[in-house]
């Protein structure tokens, strides 16, 4: 068989091999880099959802006077309340889209404490109360 003869479709194992070592030194080199920074990301989110749902509380509380009950939660931002106190002005479009839950899968905790102070919090990577790092719970400014 002459040189110009040989086949050239297809790849040795050799290429195929030194292919799968560089991309296992790329994943070697990056992932670690990448895992990282998923809890960062996770922490950025809730942040920017609890301002989101700091700012639409706000606007029911400048139409309505006062905030949502903690009954009534979160949820009268974007159902018309049906429980006392009964919203005088609520927006036919709501204030929010939806309610969003946090990174993890849970829902915000919302409390009034009185009719003009709030708390705002994601209770973290556990879900719970308290915690460390991931674990820690992430709360809104309260007003």
């Amino acid at each position: 068989m002459s040189p110009s003869h040989r086949r050239t479709n297809g790849y040795t194992l050799l290429e195929i091999m030194v292919v799968v070592f560089i991309i296992g030194l790329l994943v070697t080199i990056v992932a670690p880099r990448i895992v990282g920074r998923t809890d960062d990301a996770r922490r950025t989110k809730a942040m920017a959802d609890l301002a989101s749902i700091g700012q639409a509380l706000n606007l029911y509380r400048l139409d309505n006077g006062t905030y949502p009950t903690t009954e009534q939660g979160l949820h009268a931002l974007n159902e018309r309340p049906t429980s006392a106190p009964v919203p005088r002005t609520w927006r036919n479009e709501g204030y929010l889209d939806r309610v969003p839950i946090d990174p993890w899968g849970n829902p915000y905790v919302y409390v009034l404490a009185t009719p003009q102070r709030y708390a705002l919090q994601s209770l973290g990577s556990d879900g719970v109360e308290g915690g460390d790092g991931t674990a820690a719970d992430i709360d809104a400014a309260t007003r």
